[in-house]
């Protein structure tokens, strides 16, 4: 049987959404083996003026526990 563990990261990138997506999941595989899939739950962006400065995404990471045997 396997189970399931889902972690929240906040990610950000000056050059676009899938960036700020791929930077959340490199970080997380970091510390995390077994990442499955990320789920984007939400994108938002930091405004300085008239231009887009960092792009972020709040993402959910799903990864495999490893039971002790």
């Amino acid at each position: 049987m396997s189970v399931v563990k889902v972690i929240e990261i906040i990610a950000q990138s000056d050059k676009g959404f899938d960036d700020a997506v791929r930077n959340a999941v490199q970080e997380a595989a970091k510390t995390v083996s077994g990442i499955k899939s990320v789920w984007v739950e939400s994108l938002s962006a930091k405004v300085d003026g008239d231009r887009i400065k960092n792009y972020r995404a709040n993402c959910k990471v799903s990864f495999v526990v490893k039971g002790r045997d």
